[in-house]
């Protein structure tokens, strides 16, 4: 912030007196400077209206202010040009990954229909072949009702992925209820807890559901993986501006300064909730410590 403060006023009285594509040259370094820095266009935005104060005396005539506003209007629209690249970039890689992630649901939905139907198919075909096995062959019939049993455990578990893979509850009764069947099978799967502490009342934008529901499920993969919790409680408010969703275990915790290694070296799925957040202008916040469980608070703005 103070080497743009020092360096804008005197690029500018340069470019005003006629040092030409040099000076603008210098402003878009500037930009570029102050980008990497982490200064705010609001801040330049300021620094440029201090500059058109000093600039701009009562003694100047109404020629030499419109000649002063033409060229500082130049030479700001230079100098925040390698924002607008940065948004133009931003944008076309968020549209990117939103394309990326409608792809991905289209392959989900094909896999779960491969779970269903064709995995389906096969089980009933086993479960005729067994039967007939056991007609012709009695001897065999308790071994045939263990493996019957066995298939039954099978076909349950791939109804539970094809459902969590795409959720028709989703589609059909909303959030909440796709949620409490997701919570039902990892419960069973992992002898964790789940709470469900407070609900929306009214059903959410879908591309809001469809992004709350399987940030959940990433999260609650990330607390069976790493977390050694026994208890996890989410929960919802909105108001009329967001959504904020809250997950907190139980769990040991960790240290969120040590995030980005944590991500690498463990395969946290926090990389995945932020790209997710990040198509729909979400916030994620981690509050977490070691010995006292970890909180992930989920900010998605509501759609007008």
């Amino acid at each position: 912030m103070t080497d743009v403060a020092a360096a804008y006023p005197a690029s500018l009285h340069d470019y005003l007196g006629g040092a030409g594509e040099s000076a603008l040259q210098q402003a878009y370094q500037i930009g570029r400077a102050a980008l990497e820095a982490g200064t705010s266009l609001v801040a330049i935005a300021d620094i440029h209206h201090a500059c058109l104060r000093k600039l701009l005396t009562p003694e100047a005539s109404t020629d030499e202010c419109d000649r002063i506003l033409t060229g500082a209007a130049q030479f700001f629209a230079e100098c925040i040009s390698p924002y607008e690249m940065t948004y133009g970039g931003f944008r076309e890689a968020n549209t990117a990954l939103r394309h990326f992630n409608e792809v991905l649901e289209q392959e989900a939905k094909r896999i779960a229909k491969v779970l269903h139907d064709e995995a389906g198919q096969l089980l009933v075909a086993v479960y005729i072949a067994l039967q007939n096995l056991s007609d012709e062959v009695p001897a065999v019939q308790p071994h045939v009702v263990k493996v019957t049993q066995l298939l039954d455990q099978i076909e349950s578990q791939l109804r539970r992925l094809s459902h969590e893979l795409v959720p028709a509850l989703l589609n059909d009764l909303g959030l909440v209820p796709a949620l409490r069947y997701l919570f039902e099978g990892l419960a069973q799967r992992s002898q964790l807890t789940i709470f469900i502490e407070a609900v929306p009342e009214q059903r959410l934008p879908r591309r809001v559901e469809t992004t709350l529901y399987h940030i959940a499920k990433e999260a609650l993969h990330n607390v069976i993986k790493h977390a050694q919790a026994t208890s996890v409680w989410i929960g919802f408010h909105r108001t009329a501006d967001s959504i904020r969703c809250r997950i907190r275990d139980d769990g040991k915790g960790f240290s969120p300064e040590s995030i980005a290694v944590a991500q690498a070296e463990q395969g946290f799925g926090l990389i995945g909730i932020r790209e997710r957040l990040g198509v729909v202008g979400g916030h994620l916040q981690i509050n977490s410590g070691a010995g006292r469980g970890t909180e992930l608070v989920i900010s998605i703005p509501m759609e007008k």
